[in-house]
Parts: structure tokens; C-alpha cells; sequence
């Protein structure tokens, strides 16, 4: 697919199929990840790849109620770095500069997923100290380093096709300054 055509087909999805996602499918969304723009190319974030079936039970229950979340194969967790993006811009970099670094990145996963073929949705409605406390035993998260989880992403293979919604017209959204 070029780039319009994954722009285009990328929606949410909300039912996954139980199968495993390729090793090498995985690296290239890593991969574009870590190509993401980043404030200062700091990259003040940090992000967690997530196969552990509890752990990915316990973001599910996070969200209150997006038991959907379980079925994924794989999720990845984007925990905004306040700390890496502090040491050049102080405030801003804490409160504002480190949060909008870690959902380039995963907005750059999500079109990566969408290009080779996968399925994932956006989840941004969560308890952020259960998102802690899931990731707590399993990876090195949050007290020492004052991580803040700001979105992840169940990821899998679509097991439904949902209509397309309508979006705003162009018009509406787009406001010119000339």
C-alpha cells in the first residue's frame, strides 16, 4: 500500500482473531516507531511491547469496560518520558513536549500496523495507575522514571469489518489563513 491508501484504510477495530503476529511484522512497526519525530529527537518516551495474556487482560480491565482489548495477540503501551524531554525544555517538555512524542509514535504504529495488513484501535480511556500496575511486574515502569501512560494499542489480525464512519467536512475542519 502507498501512504494515502493506509491513511485510507485504517479504522478501529474492535474484534481480533486469535493468531499470532509475525516476529518480522512486528520489528518494522518497532522500527517505525522509533522513526517517529520526536521534540529535540529526544524521544521522550517509552514504549511497552506487551504479549503476556494477563498483562493484556489487565489493560483490558483498565479501560472499565473494553473487554475487546483482551482478544488482541499483542499490545503496545506508550508512557510518556517527562524526565528525557525535561533536560532541554524544563516545563514544557514535561507537562506538553514528552505527552505529544509518545502519540506521534504511536500514531506512526498504528499506520505501520494498518500497512502490513493488521488491525488496531486507538485506546486512550484508561485508569493510568492500573496501566502501572499491570506493567508493574513484568517490565521496569514508572516510580524511578515518572512514566505516564498516555495511549495503547491492541493489535491483531480484524475479526470484523465495521462500516466506515463519516467525518467532518473539509470545510468545517479546515480553517484558512491567508
Amino acid at each position: 500500500m502507498d501512504f494515502f491508501e493506509v491513511v485510507q484504510s485504517r479504522q478501529s477495530i474492535r474484534a481480533f482473531q486469535d493468531n499470532p503476529i509475525d516476529p518480522a511484522a512486528i520489528q518494522q512497526i518497532l522500527d517505525a516507531i522509533n522513526r517517529a519525530p520526536s521534540a529535540g529527537n529526544l524521544q521522550g518516551y517509552e514504549v511497552y511491547l506487551v504479549t503476556n495474556r494477563a498483562v493484556i487482560q489487565a489493560l483490558a480491565r483498565s479501560t472499565g469496560g473494553q473487554d475487546f482489548i483482551a482478544q488482541a495477540p499483542l499490545a503496545l503501551v506508550f508512557c510518556a518520558h517527562p524526565a528525557r524531554s525535561a533536560q532541554r525544555y524544563r516545563e514544557r517538555g514535561t507537562t506538553l513536549y514528552c505527552v505529544q512524542d509518545a502519540t506521534i509514535a504511536c500514531a506512526y504504529a498504528q499506520l505501520a500496523v494498518t500497512a502490513l495488513g493488521l488491525a488496531s484501535v486507538w485506546v486512550g480511556a484508561f485508569d493510568e495507575d492500573a496501566v502501572r500496575a499491570a506493567l508493574a511486574g513484568w517490565a521496569v515502569i514508572g516510580v524511578g522514571h515518572d512514566l505516564r501512560p498516555v495511549a495503547f494499542l491492541p493489535i491483531g489480525y480484524a475479526a470484523e469489518r465495521p462500516e466506515r464512519r463519516s467525518r467532518r467536512a473539509l470545510a468545517e475542519l479546515v480553517h484558512r489563513v491567508e
